[in-house]
C-alpha cells in the first residue's frame, strides 16, 4: 500500500486497527480492501473483546475516497470494484461479533462519515465535522448511505446528502446520533475510548455478541444492496461531471 498502512495491535483484551494516508487519511481500493481484512481478522479473534477503530493523525479521521484513484477509473466495472471497497469496511464493522468503538479525532468526509456511522459506538472531538460531498463531486453517497441513514435517521441523512457543499459541527453530529459524546481535547477522547473500551473487554463476550446481532437485525440484505449502491457510484464516476470537477480540485491544490 503506497503511503498507506492499516495495522492492528491486540492488548488487555482490546483490539485496536488503526489506518493511515497521507492525503488526510483517504482511502484509495487497496487500503479499503485491507482495512476490511484487518477489521474480520481481529473480530474473529478470540482474544479480542472489543475493537477500537482509529486512524493516524490530527486534522482528519477519514477523507473518504481517494480522489487520485476516483480519476483514474475508467470503466464500469473498475469503478464498483473501487466503490466496493466501501461496501467490504462498512459489512466487517456490521458482521464482527464484537462492537466496533470509532475514534473520530478530526473532519469526515464521504466514506468517512460512512466508517463513523458504522461503529456501533462513536466517540469525537468537538473539532470534528462532518460531510457527505460526494453529490458535489457529481456521485452520491450510495455505499454509506444505508449506514448513514440508520445511525442518524432518514432527514439527517437528507439535509447531508442535498447540503454536500457545507460541513456540518460535531455539535450536529451528536444531536443527531453520530457521535454518542464529543470531547474538548484529543486526551480526553483517548479517555473515553480506552475506558469504555476496558469496562467492554470485561463484559461478557456471549452478551456483547447477541446484542451486537440484535442491534443489527434488518441489515441482513446488505452483503447484496451495498454491491448494488456501488454500482451506481462506479457507473456516475465515469460521467464528464465528476472528472472535470476533480481535475479542477486538483489543479487548486497544485497551485
Amino acid at each position: 500500500m503506497e503511503n498507506g498502512s492499516v495495522k492492528s495491535v491486540i492488548e488487555n483484551g482490546i483490539g485496536t486497527v488503526t489506518f493511515f494516508h497521507p492525503q488526510s487519511n483517504s482511502l484509495p481500493g487497496d487500503l479499503l480492501r485491507a482495512l476490511a481484512a484487518e477489521i474480520t481478522k481481529v473480530g474473529n479473534d478470540d482474544n479480542a473483546k472489543v475493537i477500537i477503530l482509529r486512524s493516524e493523525g490530527e486534522k482528519a479521521f477519514c477523507a473518504g475516497a481517494s480522489f487520485d484513484e476516483l480519476i483514474a477509473i475508467n470503466d464500469i466495472e473498475v469503478g464498483k470494484k473501487f466503490f466496493s471497497g466501501f461496501a467490504g469496511v462498512i459489512n466487517a464493522m456490521r458482521k464482527a461479533p464484537k462492537f466496533v468503538i470509532a475514534r473520530v479525532q478530526g473532519k469526515a468526509v464521504g466514506g468517512g462519515v460512512g466508517l463513523a456511522s458504522a461503529a456501533d459506538y462513536t466517540l469525537a472531538i468537538d473539532s470534528a465535522a462532518i460531510k457527505l460531498s460526494e453529490l458535489a463531486v457529481g456521485i452520491g453517497p450510495f455505499v454509506v448511505g444505508p449506514a448513514v441513514e440508520r445511525k442518524m435517521g432518514t432527514s439527517a441523512f437528507c439535509q447531508l446528502t442535498i447540503n454536500a457543499a457545507e460541513w456540518h459541527s460535531a455539535q450536529y453530529g451528536k444531536e443527531k446520533g453520530l457521535y454518542a459524546e464529543i470531547f474538548k481535547t484529543t486526551e480526553e477522547l483517548d479517555a473515553a475510548v480506552l475506558k469504555l473500551a476496558q469496562t467492554l473487554a470485561k463484559s461478557s463476550p456471549d452478551a456483547m455478541k447477541q446484542l451486537k446481532k440484535i442491534m443489527w437485525e434488518g441489515t441482513e440484505n446488505w452483503d447484496t444492496l451495498l454491491l448494488e449502491r456501488a454500482l451506481m457510484s462506479g457507473t456516475l464516476v465515469l460521467s464528464d461531471f465528476t472528472k472535470n470537477f476533480i481535475a479542477g480540485f486538483k489543479a487548486k491544490q497544485a497551485k
